[in-house]
């Protein structure tokens, strides 16, 4: 050992920690053990029960023993200074644990459980348990581990360079439960920093930034059937009401404090499963470090937020879903990430994750930086990642967060502002090949859906990628939510005057598979509670809601409704706070969420309103011309076998008596439900549940049925049992 390699040790720069620690052959052939030690004030070499003492080379503890033949597998015996004596398994005896064609993969991007590569994995080498660590950051000259194993000393446990840039070591004297980060020294400006592990399974608690060696694979599962059964689902043609939730909101803990994973299983899932929702899906529970970036600013891509509790707890919380028959879709947020500095930004002193050019690297809306979709071991980070939800915490689908964002190099930018593809074009060519990649490999996963929220009319976003599309299940239809929220919040005196908002949606229904969202994003930052957006008193906003949802649910599309919406909240959503159940107290607000329960189950029971959404044969206008009342009536049709449904819509407060509307088939015309019922809140105004069809002719159809439309109201009819059937 040269004086300088000593040096670099003692200070923590040791580049080639395998070159100078462990066992090497001296130049007489003798053989020398180096340690670096800096705990004990004794140490010997233990090989095969014989002792050897090692002699301390400087006062920082570098010691060293010279041996006459090989070692075998030896152990370091140290005595501490309150003598304390302790055996250990010398880290820099071991071989490389990462084979050449792991590296090969991660550094091809096409490792696509490069989480099974990279991170903190419990493992056995040569019949020892601990703990091997590999992190990617090539342009580090020095990555250590450092954790409460070793007192968070940099100096003690360099890691072995690998091809590629990947940095391994494995560690006997760890386990799971250890807390543990990487110190990075770069070759870079002298850039050193302690950085979170990103392929971290557990994380500390915020604002604690930590990593914790953890399983991802030990878990024992109960939802065998449900995972059978999903497998044989096409969700197309299934109804789907999500139930959109804040974990950390829903409802609060005495104290205020956040239910855990396992308490929100016991109240949150038969709550969804008695309002008759077929999936929750949740904000991002991915670790992030502000809380009020409600998890869209990730920092843990691989770690369920240790807010609620364990990632096991996390697990069990989706297996009781399961097993309630409720899915569960987690939001996933590839497009950008936070500065944080023990996050990806700047991961090893250069832009790794991110661009470096901040044209392309930075998303100056949100403070946040964009990742490089073109680099392979990224690509490789985020595509196994998005598999890791699936398979391992076995989510039934991924709600991919501002796709728009994403695919556009102009988005959120002026002239100027940023950099066009290699074609001239304003396409992000990498990042659209990172979601088609993850989209194929998704759907491989039986009865998995993704969702895009996708603002503008970039096409084929919902298509199959062998059809040029982004291969997405769902995409958010924004521009009917945009439509008939504007709509809603106009006095119904002057909602004929905007009589295109709640027709033109049907023009482009059919382009895309759309699932129709009132979201998160509507009743916050002065959008005003969706309650709180109707025009009129009480009554009206609470009937307005009511015809509102019903005419959600009649129209082609799946369905997304955001938690507190369902028992008329009048204030915004409040991330810290949690939804006023207190309201529940009062009876308006009681049956609205009533109302939101039979209108899901009304939905479920009927195959018109789910099983032909993305087609224009599941759905036929009956009237959109009267403006004037602001009526429109439209027909629901299933695929074969099952009854049609009628909906009648009277968007103003006016009770409108011996209203005729043309039916397609002679017969009685059952009432199945009015939005105005006197359970639900309303005036009661109905039809007796029943319409018989008279042969007067009306809205270009031969028959036609006389109706009382409620005031602020839909009904919905079903037709005769030879109607509809195909």
């Amino acid at each position: 050992m040269t004086g300088q390699e000593l040096d670099s040790v003692v200070h923590g720069y040791c580049s080639d920690a395998f070159g100078v620690l462990g066992q090497h052959q001296r130049a007489d052939g003798d053989w020398e053990v180096r340690a670096f030690l800096p705990q004990a004030a004794e140490a010997w070499v233990s090989d095969g029960g014989k002792l050897t003492p090692m002699i301390k080379l400087d006062g920082a503890g570098v010691y060293a023993a010279r041996m006459p033949e090989v070692p075998g597998r030896y152990l370091l015996r140290t005595r501490l200074s309150d003598g304390a004596v302790e055996s250990i398994h010398d880290p820099y005896r071991f071989p490389p644990v990462l084979t050449s064609f792991d590296l090969h993969l991660h550094g091809e991007g096409t490792n696509f459980e490069s989480y099974r590569t990279l991170g903190a994995h419990c493992v056995e080498v040569e019949g020892v348990k601990g703990v091997r660590f590999a992190v990617w950051a090539p342009n580090a000259l020095v990555v250590s581990v450092v954790g409460d194993f070793n007192g968070w000393d940099q100096r003690r446990h360099p890691m072995r360079a690998r091809d590629g840039g990947v940095w391994e070591i494995f560690l006997p004297s760890v386990g799971e439960g250890a807390t543990y980060k990487y110190a990075v020294k770069s070759r870079i400006a002298g850039y050193e920093v302690l950085k979170a592990d990103p392929y971290a399974f557990a994380s500390e608690l915020p604002p604690r930034t930590a990593s914790i060696v953890a399983r991802f694979d030990a878990y024992e599962w109960h939802d065998g059937e449900w995972m059978e059964h999903r497998g044989h689902k096409n969700y197309l043609d299934e109804p789907f009401s999500v139930y959109e939730v804040h974990l950390g909101s829903w409802i609060r803990g005495p104290g205020n404090r956040p239910l855990s994973y396992r308490e929100l299983a016991a109240t949150l899932v038969p709550y969804a499963v008695r309002l008759g929702f077929t999936h929750l899906e949740l904000m991002p529970v991915a670790e992030h470090p502000y809380s009020g970036s409600w998890g869209y600013q990730v920092t843990g891509y691989y770690t369920p937020t240790a807010r609620f509790g364990p990632p096991e707890d996390f697990k069990y919380f989706v297996d009781r879903c399961h097993q309630a028959g409720l899915g569960v879709i987690v939001d996933w947020v590839p497009g950008h990430f936070p500065k944080d500095s023990h996050g990806l930004a700047y991961f090893d002193g250069t832009a790794l994750y991110e661009h470096a050019d901040p044209r392309k690297g930075e998303h100056r809306d949100w403070g946040t930086l964009i990742f490089n979709y073109g680099r392979n071991e990224v690509r490789a980070f985020l595509i196994s990642n998005a598999l890791f939800w699936l398979k391992h915490y076995h989510i039934d689908g991924l709600r991919v967060d501002a796709v728009a964002s994403m695919i556009y190099l102009d988005y959120s930018r002026e002239e100027g502002e940023w950099v066009p593809n290699q074609y001239g074009g304003n396409e992000n060519l990498e990042a659209i090949d990172v979601l088609r990649k993850m989209n194929e490999l998704a759907h491989k996963e039986p009865g998995v859906v993704t969702i895009a929220e996708e603002s503008t009319a970039f096409p084929g976003v919902s298509k199959p990628v062998y059809l040029n599309g982004l291969g997405f299940t769902m995409k958010w239809n924004m521009g009917w939510m945009h439509d008939m929220l504007k709509y809603f919040s106009i006095d119904s005196v002057y909602r004929k005057y905007h009589h295109n908002d709640i027709t033109f949606s049907l023009l482009y229904a059919f382009s895309e598979n759309f699932l129709l969202p009132v979201s998160h994003d509507e009743v916050v930052h002065g959008k005003r509670s969706l309650i709180d957006k109707m025009p009129g008193d009480g009554w009206q906003k609470f009937a307005n809601v009511r015809a509102f949802m019903t005419f959600m649910f009649g129209h082609p599309g799946k369905k997304l409704l955001f938690m507190g919406a369902e028992v008329g909240q009048w204030a915004e959503w409040n991330s810290e706070g949690s939804v006023r159940w207190d309201l529940l107290e009062h009876d308006l607000h009681k049956k609205l969420q009533h109302f939101v329960a039979e209108l899901n189950h009304l939905y479920r029971k009927h195959p018109a309103m789910w099983e032909v959404d993305y087609h224009w044969s599941g759905f036929e206008w009956v009237d959109f011309r009267d403006m004037e009342s602001s009526i429109i009536a439209f027909l629901r049709r299933p695929r074969h076998g099952h009854p049609a449904l009628l909906f009648c819509c009277n968007f103003t407060p006016v009770v409108r008596q011996g209203y005729r509307v043309g039916v397609p088939d002679a017969g009685m015309w059952r009432e199945i439900f009015n939005s105005d019922a006197a359970a639900f809140g309303g005036s009661n105004v109905g039809n007796g549940g029943v319409a018989a069809s008279e042969a007067v002719p009306q809205h270009g159809r031969d028959h036609s049925i006389v109706l009382n439309l409620p005031p602020l109201g839909v009904v919905v009819f079903e037709s005769p049992d030879t109607a509809g059937r195909r």
